[in-house]
């Protein structure tokens, strides 16, 4: 590990990166400075990273000298490896006594795979450590100046997919939904963002309630569409699919809190 991780790892007390451990870590969205120190620690520190698509290459730049990266998430729609395949390819490195890293973007259990992975560890007796990361819902919208919570607009937000197991709407209830939270936070929702809309608009939501969708969110190609629900369909269609939706009363205070572009200004 570099001499500079080394001190702040023992500075601040962090745990060993012992042989024979898997770690889900969380790298947060987009700006590989969203990972956190404890992230950070398992980088530099694992035999074996192996990477989602949403991981900043930046961060691989910091792994040990002679680090295995193995790159396991999807590109285009194409899976390089299936679920059952990495399980086996995690429980097998660590078997062999390796430090392995299971590095994926934003949190592990924040409609990620970890939850599936961690159990499939467990079920194998094979230690592992579960490290938090930042959510695209969480920083994605607070890198678009769009507060998740504010008490002027909101109480309450509700965090759901919009892209089921299978491919297609999840069943959600959309009357409950609708009617339960002030501002709801889409993941995955590109695809069926002009149903997502008709659902909430048929439910009660206003059709002029504002909208933003952040695509490649903390990045510096990142961009924003702000519209309403009734436009979010035609909205959803110029952006690229990796985006999340956020929908509420929140999104108004981008005007004033738009604090990247007034950065890059400077």
């Amino acid at each position: 590990m570099d001499n500079n991780l080394t001190a702040i790892a023992a500075r601040l007390g962090l745990p060993d990166f012992l042989p024979g451990w898997v770690w889900l870590v969380g790298a947060g969205p987009g700006d590989p400075g969203l990972i956190t120190a404890l992230g950070l620690h398992a980088v530099a520190s694992a035999d074996f990273i192996l990477y989602d698509s949403l991981v900043d290459e930046t961060l691989l730049g910091l792994a040990k000298p002679g680090a295995g990266r193995i790159f396991v998430g999807k590109r285009a729609g194409v899976r390089s490896c299936n679920q059952e395949d990495l399980s086996q390819l995690l429980a097998d490195l660590a078997g062999q006594g390796h430090r392995v890293l299971r590095l994926k973007g934003g949190d592990p259990f924040v409609f990620g795979r970890g939850g599936e992975e961690a159990r499939e560890l467990a079920r194998r007796n094979i230690p592992f450590r579960i490290v938090p990361g930042i959510t695209a819902g969480i920083g994605g919208l607070a890198y678009a100046g769009i507060p998740v919570t504010h008490r002027d607009t909101n109480a309450s937000v509700t965090f759901l997919t919009g892209h089921g197991a299978d491919g297609q709407l999840p069943p959600h209830d959309w009357r409950a939904l609708a009617k339960a939270s002030p501002t709801l936070v889409l993941y995955m929702a590109h695809k069926h963002a002009a149903a997502i809309a008709a659902q909430l608009m048929a439910a009660g939501r206003d059709s002029h309630e504002p909208v933003a969708i952040i695509a490649n969110a903390a990045r510096s190609e990142q961009t924003v569409i702000v519209t309403d629900l009734a436009g979010l369909g035609r909205a959803a269609e110029q952006c690229p699919v990796l985006s999340i939706i956020v929908i509420g009363q929140n999104v108004k205070l981008r005007g004033e809190l738009d604090w990247l572009v007034k950065s890059a200004a400077v």
